[in-house]
């Protein structure tokens, strides 16, 4: 437990409604908000109205959500945390930002007086429903000590990169490699298959081989299978790559490898899918 602290989680997708579960199976006392609440039913925890009224019952709030302007609206929105109560509480934003936002989001905390921290998270599902996610955490020193026991509940693994900013670069990063890793080994388990290997045993060559990696173990199910319910989406992926492109540029540096895996989900966006798990992409190199 958190002693004397009131949690409140904003965001109810696939990994913030799985990183709420957990936090409530651990008897953590929650409030919650999304803005689909039918979203919050089966959680049995109170439901704020508003992102104000939330922050109104809360000394934390851990925010999930898609992408940089989903938490602008939910921090400076008519209705937006900033309009609540919000002195001396902290926000805890595991969202995969735009690196070039999370600067605004600091000051606009500071000058309502708050505390902002950048803490995106490296997993999805399976290790968030096990607290096993790994927290890349920058900002206010003090402030991570003092919300260090909640994260440690989210994350068995954490970092703390201090400088405002790269928290959010180094997840950037991170995913360059989770989704070119995810585009090779979708695209190989395709090639096996086209070459008349079944797709399961393609599988299990390449994890006994040189496919063996987090990536493959964590999806050889749904590859096998062909079920595909998002875990991590292919439109989050997309949205990653499109923000490290962004990065590259402000760095002068080329993003060769990315950029092109960047475009092979581009692919699942068009066909429709994605939505989907970022697995799916499979179905893509499938279709070739």
């Amino acid at each position: 437990m958190i002693p004397e602290q009131k949690i409140g989680c904003i965001g109810l997708g696939h990994l913030g409604h799985t990183i709420a579960r957990h936090l409530i199976d651990l008897g953590v006392p929650l409030t919650v908000w999304n803005r689909t609440a039918s979203k919050a039913g089966d959680l049995g925890v109170p439901v704020a109205t508003s992102p104000r009224d939330l922050i109104g019952h809360a000394d934390i709030v851990i925010i999930n959500l898609f992408d940089s302007d989903a938490v602008e609206g939910v921090l400076s929105g008519t209705e937006g945390l900033f309009s609540g109560s919000c002195s001396g509480k902290i926000i805890i934003d595991t969202t995969t930002n735009h690196f070039g936002r999370v600067g605004a989001f600091y000051a606009h905390a500071r000058e309502h007086g708050c505390t902002y921290l950048e803490c995106p998270v490296l997993g999805s599902v399976v290790p968030a429903s096990q607290g096993k996610l790994t927290v890349l955490v920058s900002g206010d020193e003090a402030a991570y000590k003092s919300v260090k026991p909640l994260l440690s509940r989210i994350g068995s693994t954490l970092f703390y990169l201090g400088e405002p900013g790269l928290a959010t670069k180094m997840k950037l990063v991170n995913n360059l490699v989770l989704g070119s890793f995810m585009a090779t080994c979708a695209e190989a388990v395709a090639l096996g298959e086209a070459a008349g290997v079944p797709r399961g045993e393609v599988i299990d060559i390449l994890l006994a081989g040189a496919g063996n990696s987090m990536v493959l173990a964590a999806k050889k199910d749904k590859l096998k299978n062909g079920e595909f319910s998002a875990h991590f989406s292919s439109a989050l992926i997309y949205k990653d790559l499109h923000y490290l492109q962004d990065l590259c540029r402000t760095l002068r540096k080329p993003l060769l490898v990315g950029s092109t895996v960047k475009e092979v989900f581009a692919l699942a966006r068009s066909k429709g899918i994605d939505d989907l798990d970022f697995s799916a992409i499979y179905e893509v190199f499938r279709e070739f």
